[in-house]
């Protein structure tokens, strides 16, 4: 006991005497550094251990956030694409509800493995572009054709706009798939589609509608421009009486393009891209192709048509896939030979993102859009005076 007093006394006398506690009489460094040490460790443990707290209560808490964001946001997902969007799309494929616009018949074009034909309307709201067209693919089933047109994986070995494109998300319960597609054109910049889509399966025919959508996996990027409006959908069926089926389309973009540079360049190219895609389809056919991507996805999660709407599909069907003449059958005369130098570089064509129709863009600026649309016409303006000499030399 004695002892124990004694080196708590020689403590104290050291703690007292500032001189002592900092330096010996040799001028070594005191050991009751060490207790300094040692008390600052202490604190240090502490302060650890109220930051660990912390730590785990803040995970704790972003871990349940994170479970109801998930929650909510597959909710949201379920009602992107729905019966009514189908009935909608149904209805645009029909022409029911489109007395009131004015269609203006684009191009019709055929040879002996694909036709073509396809028209556009300016909504009288002033909205995008709307078209309408129909493809017929000869030796060919619609089986076939909805897996060659939902494989983008596929596409991307044909279709040298698509530069990427990944799935980022599948709803189970609805059968509705949510992808990302980046497409490059040269002088442009790129565009990029964040596009949620469904499939529908009627009787002897499929139905695929497809609208844009937001992701929190994928926020804005200044290196690309996001398309904001996208609506999309098509019914693909067997032709009856032939050994050939046809997927009948409506489309309608805002990829900030003008609305009459988009129709002329889309009619200069649209032609000589279908034959591309008929191509591919060939290839795909012959290698027994089966979809590359993923294995859930919205055609293995397909859903049956209502049977509401299933009398409607059938009524839609004898009333559509015959495009309107008119004054457009003159206008393709001069459609009759397209050159590649004359296709507009800015310019995206069927077949975009998960088997969309038209899809156009823009360039930097609204000069360039200008100067291309001066160049499409002047082509123009140069044809229409060589055929008028032609047929002047002609008379005489």
């Amino acid at each position: 006991m004695n002892s124990g007093s004694d080196i708590l006394s020689k403590l104290a006398l050291n703690f007292s005497s500032s001189e002592v506690f900092f330096r010996r009489e040799d001028g070594v460094v005191c050991y009751c550094c060490a207790t300094v040490c040692a008390l600052v460790f202490i604190l240090l443990c502490q302060i650890l251990r109220k930051v660990r707290f912390f730590r785990h209560a803040s995970s704790s808490s972003s871990l349940a956030v994170s479970a109801s964001q998930s929650l909510s946001s597959q909710s949201r997902i379920s009602t992107l694409v729905s019966d009514e969007d189908l009935k909608d799309l149904i209805e645009k494929l029909g022409e029911r509800n489109e007395d009131a616009e004015i269609w203006e018949d684009v191009i019709q074009k055929s040879n002996p493995r694909v036709s073509y034909t396809a028209k556009c309307c300016k909504p009288q709201d002033g909205g995008p572009m709307k078209y309408l067209s129909t493809t017929v693919f000869e030796n060919c089933s619609p089986e076939v054709l909805r897996d060659f047109y939902m494989d983008n994986e596929y596409r991307k070995q044909w279709d040298k706009t698509v530069v990427e494109h990944e799935q980022l998300q599948v709803d189970s319960s609805s059968g509705i798939e949510i992808g990302r597609t980046i497409k490059k054109f040269p002088l442009l910049t790129p565009r990029e589609y964040v596009l949620a889509w469904r499939l529908w399966e009627g009787k002897d025919k499929f139905f695929c509608f497809i609208k844009e959508c937001d992701h929190n996996m994928v926020p804005r990027q200044r290196k690309y421009v996001r398309v904001s409006y996208f609506r999309s959908g098509w019914r693909i069926r067997k032709v009856p009486g032939r050994d050939a089926c046809e997927i009948h389309m409506f489309h309608q973009e805002d990829a900030g393009l003008n609305v009459e540079m988009a129709k002329l360049a889309f009619s200069r190219g649209i032609w000589s891209y279908v034959c591309k895609m008929e191509s591919a389809l060939r290839k795909y056919i012959a290698t027994s192709h089966r979809p590359q991507g993923p294995t859930v996805s919205a055609v293995s999660l397909m859903k049956k048509v209502p049977a509401e709407l299933e009398n409607q599909t059938d009524d839609n069907t004898n009333a559509s896939g015959t495009m309107h003449t008119g004054e457009g059958a003159k206008r393709n005369k001069l459609l009759r030979k397209p050159s590649k130098k004359q296709i507009a570089k800015g310019v995206l064509l069927v077949g975009g993102a998960v088997g969309s129709a038209v899809c156009l863009s823009r360039g930097h600026s609204a000069l360039g859009a200008k100067v291309a649309l001066a160049y499409f016409l002047t082509k123009l303006r140069k044809r229409g005076a060589q055929q008028s000499q032609t047929s002047q030399n002609a008379g005489i």
